[in-house]
């Protein structure tokens, strides 16, 4: 979500804590190895960039930006993503793509809205960073300018985006449970650092922050106004009494359990990533799905 004023409760420690950001903004050596493109496609699909960085309805190019993303706090446009070295991120140093996916953080120093998902792309590694910068640098350049925000002041004002992310951001790539299996770790990086499904699925305060204790739980202000169900296991509002055969089904093709399709945004997410994703990844996100918190949140639309 954008950027948004601070509470005033919690402004006391704000300059340390963007201190803290600041220091981390610098990343480490690159990994060892040549970036691999071909990987870098499937990590593509698994973040999900085609549905956002293209608008579709525009008839624009592809990954040239342009999509509009109504929000509660204004409209955002996507950026153009190609390599084109104008407009796009033809420029980047691999060092720049890894500071703007990981702390929000564009190669000129100024702060992005977290509109952009960059708090759930903090945790992605290094390795798969590099692998999807290759990847996007052999897609075909476009020439096509960024339109700028159309945000309701004062969540367009970038000064305060380092207020924002001292209250609700956390940089650093994911962390692996050694007590888990290795299947529950992969379901964790894909739902939170990849796919990044708690920037839709997690409803927010009015500051844009996640609200604590209500991961994944659902929201009736989701983008473009959508109503983004609740997907934890709770079984009377969430996916509790869900087969993980139909909990597949519905990530592949997009068929609910009663014969009907998921439409609007979820509909591109599955056209775009969850349907291109392998078996076995699908079968993490839902072993991972299966293990969060169960939240009781009823997601309906208030009557007029």
């Amino acid at each position: 979500m954008p950027a948004l004023l601070p509470r005033a409760a919690r402004l006391p420690g704000l300059a340390s804590a963007v201190l803290v950001i600041a220091a981390v903004v610098a990343s480490g050596p690159a990994p060892a190895g040549e970036p691999d493109p071909v990987r870098g496609k499937y990590l593509f699909a698994a973040a999900g960039c085609a549905t956002c960085h293209t608008d579709k309805k525009g008839k624009g190019a592809p990954l040239a930006g342009g999509r509009k993303l109504k929000t509660p706090f204004g409209v955002f446009y996507s950026p153009n993503i190609t390599p084109d070295p104008e407009y796009g991120i033809g420029k980047w140093s691999d060092r720049d793509f890894i500071r703007a996916l990981r702390q929000g953080v564009a190669p000129d120093g100024r702060h992005y809205f977290p509109v952009f998902p960059y708090p759930s792309y903090t945790g992605i590694t290094d390795r798969d960073l590099l692998d999807l910068k290759a990847y996007l640098f052999t897609r075909p350049p476009a020439k096509t300018a960024n339109k700028p925000h159309d945000a309701v002041p004062p969540f367009g004002w970038r000064f305060l985006v380092p207020l924002w992310k001292a209250l609700y951001f956390t940089p650093g790539p994911f962390r692996a449970d050694p007590e888990r299996s290795r299947q529950w770790n992969r379901g964790a990086y894909l739902v939170t650092a990849l796919g990044h499904c708690g920037e839709c699925h997690t409803p927010r305060d009015v500051l844009g922050g996640p609200l604590p204790g209500m991961a994944l739980a659902g929201t009736t202000k989701g983008p473009e106004g959508g109503l983004i169900p609740n997907i934890t296991p709770d079984k009377e509002t969430g996916i509790g009494r869900w087969s993980d055969g139909d909990l597949q089904e519905i990530l592949k093709s997009g068929m609910l359990p009663d014969g009907d399709f998921v439409g609007d945004v979820m509909g591109d997410v599955v056209d775009e990533t969850t349907g291109r994703l392998k078996v076995a990844d699908l079968k993490a996100i839902i072993l991972y799905l299966r293990s969060v918190a169960p939240v009781f949140h009823r997601i309906e639309r208030k009557k007029k």
